[in-house]
């Protein structure tokens, strides 16, 4: 599904992996946060995702009035306070996507998918 701005000159369509890519990005730049992961539902495991597949760890919903609902799988550095990293992370992100595209996000769900020391 994309996002969609219409403006006077005409109608600008946003994919759901730029808007991925973009709270990914911000993601990884918050304090706490060790990477983006991803789940193997067949074996629970969780992965860390490497850079260049930030958006397996998120999922973007384009609802019908047009806002954006997130989710985001991360894994939290140990140590750190986990509501003070997921608070920092949504808004971050939800900053990040209303500057960069114009869209408005209704969510961002954090999913803590696991903890581990920074290297």
């Amino acid at each position: 599904m994309k996002g969609k701005i219409n403006n006077r000159l005409g109608d600008i369509n946003i994919s759901s992996d730029v808007i991925a890519t973009i709270a990914g990005s911000a993601a990884v730049e918050c304090f706490g946060v060790v990477g983006m992961a991803s789940v193997s539902l067949k074996d629970g495991f969780v992965k860390l995702l490497k850079k260049e597949s930030l958006v397996n760890g998120i999922e973007v919903n384009v609802n019908e009035d047009n806002s954006l609902t997130l989710k985001l799988h991360i894994i939290v550095a140990y140590g750190v306070s986990i509501y003070a990293v997921s608070e920092n992370l949504i808004e971050t992100v939800r900053y990040k996507i209303e500057e960069h595209t114009g869209l408005k996000v209704e969510a961002v769900n954090v999913y803590v998918e696991s903890v581990r020391p920074i290297d």
